[in-house]
């Protein structure tokens, strides 16, 4: 065997990145590495290879990419679709442009729509003819959908979607019903509107199940297109700045400094510090460090920390031991979050041996919130995106976007008791944190939310319009 394709999958993103090249010429290139580049050394050391290029799709948002790290790692050159956007020495590619390994061949093909300069690699063999039998996609198509084309902005979204559409329809199609997909996305990714399960499949299984590919005039498919697109996070635009930049160097992923209960007192009193406490909702409920902020480790980590937590803020982790903390070390690696002071060694239990201060928030399941329903000093907070409080909310309930909750603190009453609630309690325990570390006394989270609310089969209110 010649051929080596193999896909590395970055729990919390939703991330694919390939290897791919000819162990029996001993090459190979990566695809839309990620940051923390060992894995790639790791296992080029594993297969005898020697990796020889680092190639990007496209200028991600989402992740901070890993191709300056193999630049500088291995003295190998960076190749990506042409754009003046990026500001670090790379080869610009454009359609018709090849890559040899050995008897493998990448040809890149332009397939603008998710951004303008979007490449995907077309991968041949020798050994199994001349035509292509698979195609590196990137953002472009993924498993029952496509990329979002309204990354960059208002004025950009409705033209990228018209080239979508011609890469779609023009490009992709044609190629043929057989040829593999490779996306650099699987469900759980942002990059699209809601990708499949699959992290593999075809342009005949997409032709078939999904729905962009379906016939529309180029008007209709950029109408079906931006139809209640989600909001991008906020840490998009960011992540997109960094990577056409080209991230800092690190080297490789740094364990944060342990600190004792001492020293880790003395950074939370400084400036512009923030506490993330990284433990379960209820755990945290039972008692956490004034004004931590809590995002439970979980696939929904990065995203959460990316939308809610300013990058240039000094950050301090609580934890649950040290299999946590690598979880945690590198989804923030990942996502470009680089001024981290230290964790709190010991955790939690070092600190109330310590006989430190502790705050607690108050876990009402929902029979209890039920019975609250009609009390005139009880606000119930709704903090799920727009389109999951549009199909049924909670009677009464006020609904602020979790991501949205600080810039809209003025709109609740800090002497009211305040209920947050979302679709499991994940994001309700966010909300109620930070309610508290601004100041509100009386905070309760409602675990199991939404979900718990809909099996008790309470009453639901169908909103006109969000609030």
């Amino acid at each position: 065997m010649s051929l080596v394709l193999e896909q590395i999958k970055s729990p919390g993103l939703a991330q694919l990145s390939y290897i791919v090249g000819d162990d029996a010429a001993g090459v190979a290139a990566v695809i839309d590495p990620r940051r923390d580049i060992e894995v790639y050394l790791h296992r080029a050391r594993q297969l005898g290879l020697r990796l020889t290029h680092a190639i990007e799709t496209h200028i991600h948002a989402d992740f901070v990419s890993g191709a300056r790290e193999l630049q500088a790692s291995l003295d190998i050159p960076v190749l990506g679709g042409r754009s003046d956007d990026y500001q670090f020495d790379y080869q610009p590619l454009t359609s018709g442009d090849t890559i040899t390994l050995g008897n493998i061949t990448l040809e890149a093909l332009h397939t603008p729509g998710h951004t303008p300069e979007h490449i995907s690699l077309l991968l041949s063999d020798t050994k199994q003819g001349e035509q292509p039998f698979a195609i590196f996609t990137g953002d472009f198509v993924f498993n029952l959908d496509v990329g979002r084309p309204d990354l960059l902005g208002e004025d950009t979204k409705k033209p990228l979607a018209r080239q979508l559409y011609a890469s779609l329809f023009e490009q992709l199609i044609p190629l043929g019903d057989r040829l593999e997909i490779y996306p650099c996305h699987g469900a759980g990714s942002a990059c699209g509107k809601s990708i499949g399960d699959r992290t593999q499949s075809t342009i005949g299984n997409e032709r078939l199940f999904n729905p962009a590919f379906q016939d529309r005039s180029p008007d209709e498919f950029v109408e079906w297109l931006l139809s209640d697109m989600p909001e991008p996070p906020r840490h998009y635009v960011r992540l997109k700045q960094v990577n056409a930049a080209g991230a800092p160097l690190q080297g490789c992923l740094q364990t944060p400094q342990s600190l004792s209960v001492e020293a880790f007192q003395r950074q939370m009193d400084a400036a512009d510090t923030l506490v993330i406490d990284t433990r379960s909702l209820l755990a945290f409920g039972g008692g956490h460090l004034p004004g931590a902020i809590n995002i439970g480790l979980g696939s929904a980590f990065p995203s959460w920390v990316g939308w809610m937590i300013d990058p240039d803020q000094s950050l301090l982790l609580i934890t649950e031991g040290p299999d946590a903390l690598r979880q945690v070390s590198e989804h923030l690696f990942r996502i470009g979050y680089d001024n981290i002071l230290g964790y709190l060694h010991g955790g939690m239990t070092s600190w109330q041996t310590a006989g430190l201060p502790l705050q607690r928030i108050t876990q009402m399941p929902v029979q209890e919130l039920h019975e609250h329903l009609e009390q005139d000093d009880f606000t119930i907070l709704d903090v799920r995106s727009d389109q999951e409080y549009l199909s049924g909310a909670v009677p009464g309930a006020r609904h602020i976007y979790l991501p949205h909750l600080a810039e809209n603190l003025s709109h609740l009453d800090p002497t009211q008791t305040v209920a947050t609630y979302c679709g499991s309690g994940y994001r309700a325990s966010i909300a109620a944190s930070l309610l508290q570390r601004h100041g509100f006394a009386s905070v309760i989270n409602i675990p199991g939310s939404w979900s718990a609310w809909k099996s008790s089969n309470f009453p639901v209110e169908q909103p006109a319009v969000a609030s």
